[in-house]
């Protein structure tokens, strides 16, 4: 029912009487602006909108339309049939692992015979195709309304078919009761794929039942997917053109003209892009952070410079890249319906921007073009060739790629200058070693750009990133430099800001605190996430305000810093948006509670409010979701720990060594519980595994050290007391032991040169120096 605001629409009454206007007048006008507002299109509830389909959009939309079918966003996925289906179902074989699977066709039906569940063999009926170009996927279907992947996938190019695992974990052998199997959640097509591969897709899983329910308003990705929800756009164009104003965004929910280009990008990054889901993506919002996190470009997902690694989906390759930094959007280089780059030829596409006598020219690249005398670069025994000319185009120097799923080859968006320089330094790749010249060394390409274009280089974030790494302090100084300068992009600003949180120190924590108000979220977030725990008050008072934050993101991960804070630090105030922050956090994990990782961090909320039963049950699950996600094991044995339950917390810690036995940290907590229990000899070995796998953690050598003198293994324990205060001399708890097991052998010469040590340090310890004098006395 219509109701008119009358505060919208004030008339200034003495103004009117004093044109010689009447009230009779006044009263016209104002029955004029209401009889305007019932038939203004204003009147349309974009709130209301409901999806409509793709076919209410081509009467008037057919140019967008006919550019969009056959795109790969049409062909996101479809139901199997004749005309859909790709790949070879004509009894065709497929062998691996000594077991061979066939595909075939029943009854106008597609079925594959190959392992299913526990390994046990089946037959499975195909009921979508995934994916068009240049793989084909096919969806089964499972109980509890589940659609897994299977993992024999056609070559749309090579017209054969083979083994996703063959590409992506080569050299694993991924068993039934793998995450990673294909009837597992790592294959599961209603959480790990579908939100992006149709249109108005709710997941709809029950966290309580494990059963999905999820639905869609359009198997592709068509129309709506990008403009939002249409039936109030339809009313507007039924609206007279003489009647419609164009400030209600013609009815559609999303706008998608005269918006900024992180506005347009953040459209696309949803699902472009590797990240964390905070709720089903009905449309795009203003603020992308608001429902999804983003991956951020560091190991072990990218290379330490931010070059593609694993899956990474384009988007925080892109915001790292100088186009992003200058403004430049997707929709400069793709059409935004057929998806396809707007020119097609030798550097055109990069030409619309960049001048052509200063780029396109041998002065700059230094590389024969097509059709030039030169001979093709053979690799592989003459199983690649690279023709003449592919050195003088673009993308092969600033694009460089890699193949994804076994055959899908995907080009960087970060579009960098190739740097074999530090391929030397740090390991990475560079377009001339990684693309075409993979038969000469990184060595050889460096000096070739150094003939080229001189001996200076740009800093690049990549070298104090691996500093940080590797345990480097002096990276602090330029991961400052990187996080307060504000040409750089902020994605890794952010990522800096990660690696400096785990240094702390006065000028980290005050960077810290600075970026707390960054303008961007992703700033806030990381200060969020890395501020350091110096006191309880503080650390309050600084993360409080991030509470109500404007953004989701922001507000996730201060509700979980801040859940961990002891009550009575808590004032009432804080509280009530404590709660809320906790009630959107938790809201948000269930959304995703179909993932290990989620699970865990509800695990981790409800520990730190006490509800340990509730607790018990998220890890618990977390680890039925996927056995290998040690995490959830690691707390969960802490946790039973605390409880006295010391029987379960070495059952769990001894599983995540069998399964994981390069994690050195849970070698050292189990070696603390074996003491805990009494069995020194057990604690010593896990104790000493530690040691060998931590030789940087002085407090490790140090608990190994008392464990061993406890053995009275004495030379074994001086080594490792020693390790202990060589690596930190200013540790009270070091220098204690070290002298007292020096005097305890009768040692008083080591005894007084240690303590001479640390009184040169600590000249105001009057009790150092009272033992000195003990030890000169006797």
């Amino acid at each position: 029912m219509f109701q008119y605001n009358y505060s919208m629409k004030l008339i200034n009454v003495k103004k009117l009487h004093s044109s010689g206007i009447t009230f009779i007048g006044v009263m016209l006008i104002l029955f004029t602006i209401l009889l305007t507002q019932c038939n203004n299109p204003e009147k349309i509830q974009m709130s209301k909108a409901i999806f409509v389909g793709r076919e209410s959009c081509i009467e008037c939309h057919e140019d967008e339309y006919h550019s969009w079918k056959g795109s790969d966003h049409d062909l996101a996925m479809d139901t199997a049939t004749d005309e859909t289906v790709l790949g070879d179902f004509n009894n065709a074989e497929f062998e691996r692992d000594g077991f061979v699977s066939k595909m075939y066709k029943k009854d106008g039906k597609f079925y594959v015979h190959t392992r299913g569940p526990d390994g046990k063999p089946g037959d499975f009926q195909i009921a979508y195709t995934f994916g068009f170009r240049p793989l084909q996927q096919y969806l089964v279907p499972f109980e509890d309304g589940r659609f897994q992947c299977l993992q024999i996938t056609w070559d749309t190019d090579r017209k054969c078919w083979y083994h996703l695992s063959d590409s992506i974990h080569q050299g694993e052998v991924i068993k039934p009761d793998d995450w990673l199997y294909w009837t597992n959640n790592g294959q599961n097509w209603n959480g790990m794929c579908a939100e992006c591969h149709s249109t108005n897709l709710k997941k709809n899983y029950d966290p309580e039942t494990h059963i999905f329910h999820t639905t869609w308003s359009e198997i592709d990705v068509s129309c709506e997917a990008c403009h939002g929800p249409s039936s109030e756009h339809l009313k507007w164009a039924e609206i007279p053109e003489e009647k419609r104003t164009h400030d209600n965004n013609y009815g559609l929910v999303v706008q998608t003209s005269t918006i900024s280009s992180d506005q347009l990008i953040g459209q696309c990054a949803y699902c472009h892009a590797r990240r964390s889901s905070f709720e089903d993506f009905i449309h795009p919002r203003k603020e992308i952070f608001d429902i999804m996190g983003p991956q951020y470009p560091v190991e072990p997902y990218y290379h330490v410079d931010g070059q593609i690694l694993e899956e990474d989906y384009v988007y925080s390759s892109f915001v790292q890249s100088k186009m992003y930094m200058n403004n430049v959007r997707c929709t400069d280089c793709h059409d935004v319906h057929s998806l396809k780059v707007k020119y097609e030829g030798e550097n055109k596409l990069c030409e619309a921007c960049h001048v052509k006598a200063d780029y396109d020219t041998y002065q700059h690249h230094f590389h024969k073009y097509p059709g030039e005398d030169g001979k093709p670069i053979v690799l592989n025994n003459g199983e690649r060739v690279i023709d003449v000319g592919e050195g003088s185009k673009c993308i092969n120097c600033h694009m460089p790629g890699g193949y994804y799923m076994g055959v899908d080859f995907r080009r960087d968006h970060s579009m960098r200058i190739p740097r074999p320089d530090l391929s030397i330094e740090l390991g990475t790749p560079n377009a001339c070693n990684s693309q075409c010249h993979t038969n000469e060394t990184a060595k050889w390409a460096a000096d070739f750009t150094e003939k080229w274009y001189g001996l200076k280089k740009r800093p690049q974030f990549g070298e104090p990133f691996s500093k940080a790494l590797s345990g480097d302090v002096s990276s602090v100084g330029d991961l400052t430099g990187i996080v307060v300068d504000k040409l750089n992009p902020p994605i890794i600003r952010a990522a800096a800001t990660r690696y400096l949180g785990q240094y702390p120190s006065q000028k980290s924590y005050d960077v810290i605190i600075k970026m707390l108000n960054d303008p961007n979220p992703l700033l806030r977030d990381e200060a969020v996430k890395s501020f350091p725990v110096t006191a309880w008050n503080d650390y309050v008072s600084y993360l409080s305000p991030m509470l109500k934050d404007s953004v989701r993101l922001v507000r996730l991960s201060s509700s979980s810093a801040l859940s961990a804070v002891p009550a009575e630090y808590i004032d009432s105030v804080i509280k009530i948006n404590l709660d809320r922050g906790i009630s959107e956090y938790i809201e948000v994990m269930n959304y995703s509670a179909d993932f290990a990782a989620s699970r865990h961090n509800l695990g981790n909320m409800y520990s730190n409010l006490g509800d340990l039963k509730k607790a018990e049950e998220n890890y618990k699950e977390a680890i039925r979701i996927d056995n290998l996600f040690y995490p959830a094991k690691i707390n969960l044995a802490m946790m039973y720990n605390k409880a006295g339950d010391n029987e379960k917390t070495e059952i769990l810690l001894k599983d995540v060594i069998r399964i994981n036995p390069e994690l050195p940290d849970t070698y050292y907590s189990l070696g603390l519980l074996m003491a805990e229990k009494g069995d020194y000899e057990a604690a010593a070995g896990y104790l000493q595994k530690a040691s060998d796998l931590m030789p940087d953690r002085p407090r490790v050598h140090f608990n190994l050290a008392l464990t061993l003198q406890y053995l009275k293994r004495m030379p074994e324990a001086k080594e490792a007391f020693l390790k202990a205060y060589n690596l930190d001399p200013d540790n009270g708890d070091y220098i204690s032991a070290l002298v007292g097991f020096c005097l305890e052998r009768n040692n008083k010469t080591e005894a007084r040169k240690y303590l001479l040590n640390w009184i040169n340090l600590h000249p105001e310890d009057k009790s150092a120096q009272e033992m000195l004098d003990r030890i000169d006395e006797k």
